[in-house]
């Protein structure tokens, strides 16, 4: 072989760096989600029993309204699950919100957009009282937040059948002011053939906001850190106390939102709307790659994640399932995604 000879190409090296998108992209927390829901979607799709309803204007635009409501309380509920907190109280929070705003604007005669201000600085009170506790008492907020989840709805409770003696209020739409809070949060788009409610929109434009937030700002990473070692971010001088407070607020803020979006959509509400609503939000973070343990996960999963719950209680009504399953696969789907996301999390920490 001569001086001038040229050594033989890396070969290995170049299948390597052929399968790192791959790798790299199930590496990522969402990755089970966006899988998962293209394979639901293609078993409906091609169900024959389902297909025809499914792939319907009607049928795409039912399964994203449902995922759309779960979404906008998901995309809050992961950010603080990145931060390594839970809130159980967001289905109280739906409640309280809901009721402040009917009785205000049907029982005083509010208008109903001052109405409103009084709901969402409710909602910012209970949010801020979470985290508040749980960062000075160090009490897992599992407990803090379940605790409120009952003190809340049983105030509701008792507060609305004082002031009204039912637990139903109605004829929000003849409050005044209706019309322009309908427009924003209940109005129904027409978008390719489909009509497809508001909601959907809310649910995209937090998903964008909180992808943002998380990969392009300083509080993203303040997330990330407070979540993965709380001791290590204070230590840097990051504001842990703060941070988790801001998170528990915008939860709330969310209960808030999806309290407005079916105040105005169905023109009333009841006590318990909202209920274990903050369960299927924790399922759909879960299953978009969101650690429990925090520090590790993506708004972006529990987009997916909401989707895939969407998809799965439309999708059995047009495949005449019994209606019944859906919590048996929401449970099954539960389970599978923490496995997958144990297995993720440690292969992207050099883990066998």
């Amino acid at each position: 072989m001569s001086a001038s000879a040229a050594p033989a190409p890396p070969q290995t090296d170049e299948r390597v760096a052929k399968v790192n998108p791959i790798r790299q992209f199930f590496s990522r927390p969402e990755a089970g989600a966006i899988s998962g829901a293209i394979a639901i979607w293609l078993v409906f799709a091609l169900y024959p029993v389902s297909q025809a309803g499914f792939l319907s204007a009607r049928g795409t635009a039912s399964y994203l309204e449902v995922a759309a409501e779960l979404g906008i309380l998901a995309v809050p509920v992961a950010l603080l699950m990145i931060g390594g907190e839970f809130d159980l109280s967001i289905g109280s929070v739906i409640g309280i919100c809901g009721m402040v705003t009917a009785m205000l604007a049907t029982e005083i005669g509010w208008n109903i957009w001052p109405a409103l201000a009084v709901a969402l600085l409710v909602a910012l009170a209970i949010g801020a009282l979470n985290g508040f506790i749980v960062v000075r008492t160090g009490l897992p907020s599992f407990i803090v937040t379940l605790a409120t989840l009952f003190m809340v709805r049983g105030l509701t409770i008792a507060l609305t059948r004082l002031v009204t003696g039912r637990t139903q209020i109605g004829k929000l739409k003849e409050a005044a002011g209706y019309d322009s809070a309908a427009f924003i949060f209940a109005k129904e788009i027409p978008i390719g053939g489909i009509t497809l409610p508001v909601s959907i929109l809310w649910w995209i434009g937090l998903v964008i906001v909180g992808t943002w937030l998380l990969q392009r700002t300083q509080f993203g990473n303040w997330i990330y850190g407070v979540g993965g070692n709380p001791h290590a971010a204070r230590n840097v001088g990051v504001p842990v106390d703060k941070v988790k407070i801001i998170l528990f607020m915008c939860t709330a803020a969310s209960a808030w939102l999806l309290s407005t979006i079916q105040a105005t959509t169905y023109g009333g509400t009841d006590v318990l709307r909202g209920e274990n609503r903050e369960f299927y939000a924790i399922i759909a973070a879960v299953i978009g790659g969101n650690l429990l343990t925090g520090g590790f996960g993506s708004v972006v999963g529990a987009a997916f994640g909401a989707l895939i719950y969407g998809m799965i209680q439309q999708g059995v009504v047009y495949a005449g399932i019994d209606a019944d399953w859906v919590q048996f696969f929401l449970g099954a789907m539960l389970l599978v995604a923490v496995l997958v996301n144990r297995a993720i999390r440690a292969r992207a920490m050099g883990g066998k």
